[in-house]
């Protein structure tokens, strides 16, 4: 089969362009020299590789988003994805922190802050020498997110004044700048929300634990509080009592990404399967040469390619969401269910490879017992699957 020819092919089986398959390519090749190497070490010790975002700053993989004339590189929230992609398939935790670091923080600040705001942090982060974050759920705020979050914020002259606690949040460990909601206005409950830019050395703000995880361990998680922490007004994104709207417009795109992470996850799962079972003997044989064993290669085959046919088509969406679209309608029905279903075939998929692998595959140190430990947050985070539901049918009873 000729070059031409094959990717004319690899074009109609994916639904990408010659340049997005170029894209991916690269991507996958600087994922597998620079981040794959830090995966096991990741995982066995819950460590932070502090050289690596100053290095994919310097690839161009970060700000994939933003305009030029701020240090991005101009592109698309589609090419944006087929990047996490890629390196979720090598190091799926660097690929946590990197989707909190691009889309949560990053390209949320580019939807909903002002000029100003984005001269001050896009460039830094762009580089990777400011890491993002997110700081949304609470203690006793997960699905409920927007009704019972606690964290508050008042005005005192030219500052805001926040006290309350985040949890769960990816990078707040490590990061420079998060993006924080806290309540402005009680009485108005979601719709009283504000979004503000901290920054890690403004005093009150504090870094309360470092969490130990199950799956995606070395991506940074933490508990983070604020003890009257004091925030320039300047730092004040979209207007006070406006937060709802970033919220929820970014939470449809923040679906929308989590489903790169899940396909690169199983596309690993299904290539380290089918080198096993090529390689592993019993009864004098290859265990490839068993229909027991074929049948759930098969199984895992068709159910990679449902999700990357899906995914692609949530990302081709997300990627056309005007600053108003996000939060009802069609797109959040869609990255609902994209998500839904992505991260639940994912888990049928790591299910066939852990079994596939038998005994080797129980050992916490392999690589598939690492990938079949990451499966439970795709169904809890960005919305656990339950909520997902929820929304499909909210939307589905309302048109």
């Amino acid at each position: 089969m000729s070059e031409q020819h094959g990717g004319s092919v690899l074009q109609a089986f994916t639904g990408l362009s010659s340049e997005e398959i170029e894209i991916l390519a690269m991507a996958d090749r600087f994922a597998q020299k620079e981040v794959y190497p830090l995966a096991q070490r990741m995982d066995d010790e819950e460590w932070w590789p502090t050289d690596i975002f100053p290095k994919i700053g310097q690839t161009g993989y970060f700000g994939v988003t933003a305009p030029t004339a701020l240090g991005g590189a101009g592109m698309d929230l589609f090419t944006s994805g087929l990047i996490l992609q890629a390196i979720s398939r090598w190091n799926h935790a660097l690929g946590l922190a990197w989707v909190a670091h691009e889309n949560l923080c990053l390209h949320n600040i580019l939807r909903n802050a002002n000029a100003e705001q984005q001269q001050r942090f896009v460039p830094g982060m762009c580089k990777g020498e400011l890491i993002g974050a997110l700081g949304l759920t609470e203690p006793g705020a997960g699905s409920d997110a927007l009704g019972s979050m606690r964290t508050t914020a008042r005005r005192e002259g030219g500052h805001y004044v926040l006290n309350g606690s985040k949890l769960y949040i990816t990078n707040g460990p490590i990061a420079d700048v998060l993006l924080v909601y806290a309540k402005t206005d009680k009485d108005r409950g979601a719709q009283g929300i504000s979004a503000f830019i901290v920054e890690k050395d403004f005093p009150g703000f504090k870094v309360a634990q470092k969490l130990n995880k199950m799956g995606f361990r070395g991506s940074q998680t933490g508990e983070l509080v604020f003890e009257d922490c004091r925030v320039p007004a300047e730092n004040l994104v979209g207007g006070e009592n406006r937060g709802v709207k970033v919220v929820m417009s970014g939470l449809d795109l923040e679906r929308a990404m989590i489903s790169p992470i899940c396909l690169g996850i199983a596309e690993r799962a299904f290539a380290l399967a089918l080198d096993y079972a090529r390689q592993r003997k019993q009864f004098g044989r290859p265990i490839s040469d068993f229909q027991m064993v074929q049948a759930k290669l098969a199984d895992m085959y068709t159910r990679v390619e449902s999700m990357r046919l899906f995914t692609y088509q949530v990302l081709r969406a997300a990627t056309v969401i005007g600053e108003d679209g996000g939060g009802r309608g069609e797109i959040h029905k869609l990255t609902a269910a994209g998500v839904l279903y992505v991260a639940e075939t994912m888990n049928q998929v790591l299910n066939d490879a852990v079994q596939v692998h038998g005994g080797s595959g129980y050992i916490w140190e392999s690589e598939v017992n690492r990938l079949y430990r990451s499966i439970k947050l795709l169904e809890i985070g960005a919305g656990t699957s339950e909520v997902r539901k929820m929304i499909i049918a909210k939307e589905l009873l309302a048109s």
